[in-house]
């Protein structure tokens, strides 16, 4: 599919009669770049980053960064790799906790009409597996699965003025969010890392995350080429953070 996204992508361009008419020689080395060489390059890719991961990354840095516009224009590309509605759903939901309401909200009403332009069913089956009485116990044993023992009795833990943070991170970040169905654990942590990637200023949550992945099995070299594969959406300065925090993880990991 992404071996089509060069042709499909100038056409994208061709239709938008501004961009096409006031920066053609921009549109021509971006595209030539970010739809061919960053794709095809060797360096940039990994055994496990099929068209439907790279697709489902690209869409959770757009929503870090905030490129709605660019998310609108991927949609169709990510739902034609396979990438179901479920999913990039289960995404955009997730990124609330790392982005914030705020943030979401427009990508969330962006993917409903292109949901709805495409005639899927709305609301989509429901993906919760909790309820308000296990939801506590659900996220300590997701975040115990994904960062370890040393997680256990973590929302009870910290100093007192601050300890509901804590309360929360188990009970909605992890609770609410990470025991949803849709995506399973590696990909939930991969769409994590982009979101703090993305978004810069979150270097320790993202090195938090780094080793989290590596953790769950996406190994140094699948997170390097998840975050070569998104540079065109956030830039070099994040990328360059986001590889640093990646080597200082699997450093780590390794000690």
């Amino acid at each position: 599919m992404f071996e089509e996204l060069h042709k499909r992508m100038n056409s994208f361009w061709n239709n938008d009669r501004t961009l096409s008419q006031t920066d053609p020689e921009f549109i021509e080395f971006f595209s030539n770049f970010a739809y061919d060489e960053v794709v095809n390059e060797p360096g940039a890719n990994h055994p496990d980053l099929d068209d439907k991961t790279r697709s489902l990354a690209i869409l959770a840095v757009l929503v870090g960064c905030q490129g709605l516009d660019a998310f609108e224009m991927m949609l169709p590309v990510a739902y034609e790799t396979g990438l179901s509605s479920i999913a990039i759903k289960e995404m955009v939901y997730q990124a609330t906790a790392y982005c914030g309401f705020g943030k979401t909200l427009p990508f969330l009403k962006k993917l409903n009409n292109f949901l709805g332009a495409a005639n899927v069913h709305l609301p989509l089956e429901p993906q919760g597996t909790i309820t308000p009485e296990t939801r506590a116990k659900a996220g300590e044993d997701k975040q115990i699965e994904i960062f370890g023992e040393g997680m256990r009795g973590f929302a009870q833990s910290g100093p007192e003025e601050t300890r509901h943070i804590n309360k929360w991170l188990a009970g909605n970040c992890f609770g609410d969010y990470y025991t949803r169905g849709g995506l399973n654990t590696r990909e939930r942590e991969m769409i994590t890392l982009c979101f703090l990637a993305a978004q810069g200023g979150c270097e320790p949550q993202l090195a938090s995350h780094a080793k989290a992945n590596m953790g769950v099995g996406n190994e140094k070299a699948f997170l390097i080429a998840i975050i070569s594969q998104c540079m065109p959406y956030i830039g070099y300065p994040r990328t360059l953070n986001a590889i640093r925090c990646i080597n200082d993880a699997a450093e780590q990991m390794q000690g």
